[in-house]
This record gives structure tokens, C-alpha cells and sequence, in this order.
């Protein structure tokens, strides 16, 4: 099974935000947990910081993937683009988001995806990746 992670702005540089909520590891070095443990999918990556280069990622893989998880980061909260993207593509969305986005700021609290996604995980830090692939191979 083709399973690709999509993660949008500044999850570059996870490693540098709140130990607390984000882990205090690189986003490379979670992935290298995930492809050991989940050795039965195929995984592939994709980060940017660009709202068109996920846009055109998500086209690009969305007729052809069996599943797509995302996590838009800050375009979750504001990108009509990558939500009705979500919406006409064909491979299965499961959002994630590592930190709680509904005991943030008030504009954080809105997500444009969670209606055309499959499922959502917010607010389990890294493991909610992990819960997501465990939701695919079930």
C-alpha cells in the first residue's frame, strides 16, 4: 500500500518549536520511526512551505496513492485552495495536526480540511502520524 505524508509550513523545523507539544525531534527522524515500524506500506514524504507546490503535490498523488495524510500546518486554518483540492481528488485525506488546534488562538480553532478529510487527529503530538498509518493497514 502508497502512503504519502504531506506536512505544509515551518514542520521543517520541528525540531526547533515547543519541546512540549512538538517533540524536540526533526520530522526526518520521526519518518525513520515510522518506515521501521510500518515496514508493510510504502511511505513517501513531502514538506513545503509553499501553498501551491501542496497543492500541486496533493494533484500529483491524489489519483494514484491509496492514502494521503496531511498535516497544512497554518493552511489548514486559511487555504480554501488545498481544501477544494482535498475535496476533488480521489485518494483518502486523514488530517493531522500535532498540536491541539481547537486550545489555540480563536483563528486556529476553524479547519477548512476537516470537512473533506476522511478522519482528523489533533493534539497527540508525533503520534498522531503513527495512529494514522495504524488507521490505514486495519
Amino acid at each position: 500500500m502508497k502512503v504519502i505524508i504531506i506536512n505544509g509550513p515551518n514542520l521543517n523545523l520541528l525540531e526547533l518549536r515547543n519541546k512540549l507539544v512538538y517533540g524536540g525531534k526533526s520530522f526526518d527522524d520521526y519518518l525513520k520511526f515510522l518506515k521501521s515500524t510500518f515496514q508493510s506500506l510504502e511511505i513517501d514524504y513531502y514538506q513545503s512551505n509553499v501553498e501551491g507546490d501542496l497543492i500541486n503535490k496533493l494533484q500529483e498523488v491524489g489519483f494514484s496513492y491509496d492514502y494521503i495524510i496531511l498535516n497544512a500546518g497554518g493552511y489548514t486554518h486559511t487555504s480554501v485552495g488545498i481544501a477544494d483540492c482535498v475535496d476533488l481528488i480521489t485518494t483518502p485525506v486523514i488530517e493531522v495536526h500535532i498540536s491541539n488546534i481547537y486550545a489555540r488562538e480563536d483563528f486556529r480553532r476553524k479547519s477548512l480540511l476537516s470537512r473533506v478529510c476522511k478522519g482528523s487527529i489533533v493534539g497527540l503530538g508525533l503520534d498522531g502520524y503513527r495512529l494514522a498509518l495504524n488507521n490505514i493497514i486495519q
